[in-house]
């Protein structure tokens, strides 16, 4: 009897959940055995303080948020299911198309001597770059302007024979 007491003893001063304890006393010998199984996550005692929770995005080293992507994946019924890799990978996708944009309407306000992107260097940037300006082709960015171009038969006439004459003797 005294390998019982010992053993709720042990059990209530224990703080572990989701186990099970065999007990198998031999009472004759009083020696106490008790075997433990987990069931559950299997967490170690002491463990301390829970894990702080890390983003989608962070595991990813994204900018762009994961989990938001995910959301309007699945939202907005394009498939009946949306699989764990798909949002990551969009949201590299996209993360990689918008510093592609910035750093192109970066590099246009530096050469019209600004500081600030405004639409008008996004426009600039797009359609002076082939890809992506096939890529968004279609697509009207306001206050954006139009692309500088004159058409050549409205040029000034280059005079062919313009070049003083010498003189030769």
């Amino acid at each position: 009897m005294a390998g019982f007491a010992v053993a709720n003893s042990l059990l209530l001063s224990s703080q572990l959940h989701f186990v099970r304890i065999l007990f198998f006393a031999f009472l004759e010998n009083s020696i106490f055995s008790a075997v433990v199984e987990m069931a559950g996550r299997g967490k170690q005692l002491g463990s301390g303080a829970a894990k702080k929770a890390t983003s989608r995005s962070s595991k990813a080293g994204l900018q762009f948020p994961v989990g938001r992507i995910a959301r309007f994946l699945k939202a907005g019924k394009y498939a009946e299911r949306v699989g764990a890799g798909a949002p990551v990978y969009l949201a590299a996708v996209l993360e990689y198309l918008a510093a592609e944009v910035l750093e192109l309407a970066g590099n246009a306000a530096r050469d019209n001597k600004k500081t600030r992107i405004v639409p008008r260097h996004i426009q600039l940037a797009v359609r002076n770059d082939e890809e992506l300006s096939k890529l968004l082709g279609d697509v009207t960015i306001a206050n954006g302007g139009v692309m500088p171009n004159i058409h050549n038969l409205l040029l000034p006439n280059k005079k062919a024979g313009s070049s003083k004459p010498t003189d030769e003797d």
